[in-house]
């Protein structure tokens, strides 16, 4: 792992290791509409940039140990995950966050779209 659970530090990582992780995490950020993207910016706001990157390498590092123990390829999550997979929270989070401008905020679900 790239973090320790108790100190918040890098654990006893090799340097190369670890640098190549976070220039790859640095590489993965800029990528548009991807899972790794939107994770390091949800990160950002309130842990850091640097922590976000490091948690971001830390992923890949997971990501890539699946792809070689299952014989997978890599399946991007997409930039929306995060926010469909909590989808009450983030309505109920943003009704509350407009609500305190001064508006009222009526929530209904989309009809289904045709195609």
């Amino acid at each position: 792992m790239l973090a320790s659970a108790t100190r918040g530090r890098p654990a006893r990582v090799t340097r190369w290791l670890h640098s190549y992780l976070v220039q790859a995490a640095h590489a993965a950020v800029r990528v548009k509409n991807s899972y790794l993207t939107s994770l390091y910016h949800r990160l950002a706001g309130w842990r850091g940039a640097k922590r976000a990157i490091v948690a971001v390498a830390h992923r890949i590092l997971i990501a890539a140990y699946h792809m070689l123990i299952q014989r997978e390829p890599f399946h991007d999550l997409g930039a929306t995950y995060l926010d469909e997979r909590n989808a009450t929270k983030v309505v109920n989070r943003l009704t509350r966050r407009i609500e305190r401008l001064g508006y009222q905020v009526t929530v209904q679900p989309q009809a289904a779209i045709a195609p």
